[in-house]
């Protein structure tokens, strides 16, 4: 009884209520009221409703254009994403050899490098000057496809390995010995087991490369745009706010869909990962893997490591094709026609301040989230709310980062009465930034604390413990270093930030992606080969964060099978 009195305590519902209400009144201060904003200037015109801009919208040819390019691109990514990504998932998770914790954390770096970099990466290797340029692909559906993948074929690794590495072999070991050849008994017996994270990694794909806007904006050009460019395309060079109100909303449309099929996907994956036993048993590689590990390699040095070492490569050489650092002298010493507002080091410097700022916010905010989204209320009525408290904070993900940026930028004068024009300051990039990193970091942490023992809180309440006792010496200490990888990973994604940043940046003021855009897209000498430079020094600080990031990864161990692996474990549940 004293544990339930002090449970059910003023000071516990004050803590509970404040743990929601914040995350709420953040998300919709800086997310719902700029989108719906933006969105209703579309719809809106002398102060009346007006929805011609629908029919219009959609009458066009390009519209629909643009629509088929959005949906032929995420398909045939995701499926090329799966099916590399399958056999890096089996040779990592599966196989045990030298190392393989180190790939492990290498593979991670692909997902958080910044668009703008992979997409220079890919126009180094496929443009003029690159060793592929001969194919004529830059501005091609085939680079768009190939450089999605770049980054999704991590998510489907580490997706579905993580399930596979607690996937009970026994069944399939029965098949082969009633006389199924491996490949039979592979078909039949373990890739219907694999279904449930198969089809929650290609959902979670589909969505990314859905709402890609930086691969999409460097490679594919007006001929290959897809919604997000689009909008973009629409917003900035036409201020044609109906048109993107129309399209932001069709896009919300093909986001719901496949949010609404990953959640159904995430809650079949769960139940099956509780009736499987923790049977992780990793074996040493046979000639029988070779033609995996063979597909493993290849999409390693082909898909990954080429593009980068081309773009390093690139930009150690000057215009004139000799070896040089003349690339990286014009970032510290920029020539006057450059457009960029400083060196390359007050961008960086200005770059890491903006990122730590919004990981900090995305981590407070995260861990509310994540704390009030591991409790299990018996109330029906509860178990609603808080499905849809989670909805709501997963709604940045499907948002377009152009509209949040734009959104921003139009609402954010003199918000509900304070003095302070905040389009005016540097602080609506940190809350943007914080807003893309904010799903990331809960799903890292929702993982751990579901994973605890329930039984442990129930004691320590039956003891006489308040729940914030409760939380202090159960829930956050055992939350342990995923805070620390989730720290990581949400400055990663908020330093390579680029399409809500780029409509936030003050003139004189440039974070590091927005400087490689403007870089790599402008025409006076020297500008394209400091880009690259730009993109490889972009690159390795975030690659830099995230393999600290990686150290920080929690002892599976200490929390059980269901909270192992908290990042690929947490994608799993998106």
């Amino acid at each position: 009884m004293r544990g339930g009195r002090r449970g059910s305590g003023p000071w516990a519902v004050a803590a509970w209520t404040l743990a929601i209400a914040l995350p709420l009144a953040f998300l919709a201060l800086f997310f719902l009221w700029p989108v719906v904003s933006l969105i209703a200037t579309g719809f809106v015109a002398d102060g009346r409703l007006d929805l011609s801009g629908i029919p219009e919208v959609f009458g066009s040819a390009r519209t629909w254009h643009v629509i088929g390019q959005t949906l032929m691109q995420a398909s045939l990514a995701t499926v090329l994403s799966v099916a590399l990504g399958v056999p890096a998932a089996f040779v990592l998770y599966r196989l045990d050899f030298p190392g393989r914790t180190v790939l492990q954390g290498l593979m991670t770096i692909p997902f958080v490098l910044p668009t703008v970099v992979v997409g220079v990466a890919f126009s180094a290797v496929l443009g003029p000057g690159g060793p592929l340029a001969a194919l004529g692909l830059e501005r091609s559906l085939t680079a768009v496809i190939v450089a999605l993948a770049f980054f999704n074929v991590t998510v489907v690794a580490r997706t579905v390995g993580t399930f596979w590495a607690r996937l009970d072999e026994s069944a399939s070991q029965a098949a082969q010995v009633m006389g199924a050849s491996p490949v039979r008994a592979w078909l039949t017996v373990t890739l219907p087991a694999l279904g449930p994270a198969l089809a929650s990694a290609a959902a979670l794909v589909f969505l990314f490369c859905s709402t890609s806007f930086g691969i999409v904006l460097i490679l594919g050009g007006r001929e290959f745009a897809n919604v997000e460019t689009e909008i973009y395309r629409m917003t900035v060079q036409f201020l044609d706010l109906r048109g993107a109100a129309v399209l932001s909303l069709a896009q919300f449309a093909l986001v719901a869909a496949v949010l609404v099929v990953s959640a159904r996907l995430r809650s079949a994956g769960e139940r099956a990962v509780q009736l499987l036993p923790d049977g992780r048993s990793l074996r040493r590689p046979t000639l029988r893997d070779v033609p995996v590990l063979a597909v493993f390699a290849a999409t390693i040095v082909l898909l990954h490591a080429a593009p980068i070492l081309t773009l390093a490569a690139r930009s150690l050489r000057d215009s004139s094709g000799e070896w040089s650092v003349a690339n990286y002298v014009a970032l510290v010493q920029p020539p006057q026609e450059f457009p960029l507002s400083g060196s390359v080091l007050s961008a960086i410097w200005l770059s890491c301040r903006i990122a730590f700022v919004a990981a900090l916010i995305a981590m407070v905010l995260g861990i509310l989230i994540a704390l009030v989204l591991s409790r299990r209320p018996a109330s029906a009525t509860a178990r609603r709310g808080q499905s849809l408290f989670d909805a709501l904070v997963m709604l940045p993900l499907g948002v377009s980062a152009v509209t949040l940026g734009f959104g921003l930028l139009l609402t954010m004068h003199r918000p509900l009465g304070i003095g302070l024009d905040l389009r005016t300051s540097a602080a609506l990039i940190p809350i943007a930034q914080a807003l893309v990193a904010l799903p990331l970091v809960v799903r890292i942490l929702l993982p751990v604390l579901r994973g605890i023992d329930p039984y442990l809180r129930f004691a320590a309440t039956t003891l006489g413990a308040a729940p914030l006792v409760v939380l202090r010496t159960i829930d956050l200490p055992l939350l342990g270093r995923s805070a620390g990888l989730a720290l990581g990973f949400a400055f990663a994604a908020s330093l390579g930030e680029f399409g809500a940043t780029s409509f936030l940046v003050r003139p004189g003021e440039q974070t590091l992606p927005v400087a490689v855009a403007e870089l790599i897209s402008h025409q006076a000498p020297g500008a394209y080969g400091a880009g690259l430079a730009g993109a490889v020094v972009l690159g390795m600080v975030t690659a830099g964060a995230m393999l600290i990031a990686e150290r920080l990864r929690i002892d599976r161990s200490a929390l059980g099978s269901r909270a192992s692996g908290s990042w690929a474990g947490s994608r799993a549940e998106w």
